[in-house]
């Protein structure tokens, strides 16, 4: 853990100095960037300094998580914007698992602070709530711009990538500091990812899992949904032999236009074009390796390790796809969470998201992602639960705009 808090603190220092550098050349963007990152960096510094303090503490105060074992976890993976956020949060429904949450995951990492947020909660608890209204109130405005996109509330179930945030290693961070080449690698982790780093990312996440356990219960399943470890998934595949896969699966014309323009706020605010002007292109290649990373890595996994699902299935048979899923992967259905199902393939059907995009937006050429990714795409589709979703030998034209309906991803 000391070597993964120095390499990140001295890559962070690096970052921040490039940051704080007008880039010249880059228009207004190239000067304002460096004014919001004069307030960016130093908060998200303390943050995640705070973060290693926790973790720190966790190994004097609960030595004994290190013993807890991951006994079989579930990972959905997947490319971005395949229903990969929706299918997380109905699994997470089920009793017998437990997953990460937006506020363990950006303010509670270690077991120390866990424990003492959670002490904090019961004591407002005793005193009528009024902290838990006040941060209704504040995550309302917080997080309401982005419900068209990434619906976020602080209880929600969310993405353990963030445990990777301390490390300087979860990809998000790609958009305030867009010439990291850690993160770069961290989108073709499996491929380029250098030891000893990448042994020390891998054990850091594993040590998150296991204070997760620690505190939410041992005798519970692990579920971990990421869309962002699709390039990771040979690495998880090796370091949990035991554990099962969920892979969404969506069609690459859809998958990278919304993908795109998820992002596109956050790569404005941050000026991202002053930096990286072949941002989009770069990560138009980085979702390519996506699908080719998963094929190349899942496909041989037995059926009862890996289930595959597009986004049509979840969309229209939420309920029924689940309960192949727990079949196929020999898992458990409890009675009252099969009921449940039915509620939320009701919801999956009325779901119409305000989420717009096109592939013009942003330079996009259907006939060449079709060249380029339509036949690992088919290929994988026709791994899934059931196949009568698989595209056509030759993907239909894409739509000038297209209106997400199905699912927020």
């Amino acid at each position: 853990m000391f070597r993964l808090f120095i390499s990140s603190q001295l890559h962070l220092l690096g970052l921040a100095l490039r940051a704080l550098l007008p880039r010249r050349g880059a228009g207004r963007a190239g000067y304002l960037r460096p004014l919001l990152m004069l307030g960016f960096v130093p908060l998200f510094a303390l943050v995640q300094l705070i973060h290693w303090l926790g973790l720190a503490l966790d190994e004097l105060l609960y030595p004994d998580y290190r013993r807890v074992q991951v006994r079989e976890p579930l990972f959905i993976l997947g490319v971005p914007r395949s229903g990969t956020t929706h299918l997380h949060r109905v699994l997470a429904e089920d009793p017998g698992v437990t997953t990460f949450t937006t506020w363990e995951c950006l303010f509670a990492l270690s077991i120390t602070a866990r424990r003492f947020w959670l002490g904090l909660g019961r004591l407002d608890a005793r005193l009528g709530a009024p902290l838990a209204r006040l941060l209704r109130r504040i995550e309302r405005h917080a997080f309401g711009a982005l419900d068209a996109v990434h619906s976020m509330r602080l209880d929600d179930p969310e993405e353990d990538y963030f445990a990777l945030l301390p490390a300087l290693a979860c990809f998000i961070l790609i958009l305030p500091f867009p010439d990291s080449s850690r993160l770069w690698r961290m989108g073709s982790f499996d491929r380029d990812m250098p030891e000893p780093l990448r042994s020390q990312l891998l054990e850091h996440h594993h040590r998150c899992l296991q204070r997760h356990l620690y505190v939410h219960g041992t005798d519970k399943r692990l579920l971990s949904k990421n869309a962002a470890f699709a390039p990771l998934a040979g690495a998880l595949r090796a370091r949990y032999p035991d554990a099962r896969f969920v892979v969404c699966l969506r069609a690459p014309q859809e998958t990278l236009p919304s993908q795109l323009s998820s992002i596109a706020g956050g790569a404005k605010l941050f000026g991202v074009g002053a930096v990286e002007p072949a941002f989009a292109r770069r990560m138009i290649e980085q979702l390519g390796f996506y699908y080719h990373n998963l094929e190349q890595t899942l496909a041989d996994v037995p059926v009862e390790r890996c289930a595959w699902v597009t986004m049509t299935q979840l969309r229209g048979q939420l309920g029924p796809s689940i309960e192949t899923i727990y079949n196929q992967l020999g898992l458990t259905l409890d009675a009252d969470y099969r009921a449940r199902l039915q509620q939320r393939q009701r919801h999956a059907r009325r779901y119409r998201s305000a989420h717009q995009y096109s592939l013009a937006q942003f330079g996009l050429d259907a006939e060449r992602i079709e060249h380029e990714l339509g036949a690992c795409y088919r290929r994988l589709c026709a791994r899934a639960i059931d196949d009568r979703d698989a595209p056509p030998s030759a993907a239909p034209p894409a739509p000038t705009r297209t209106t997400e309906t199905a699912l927020p991803c």
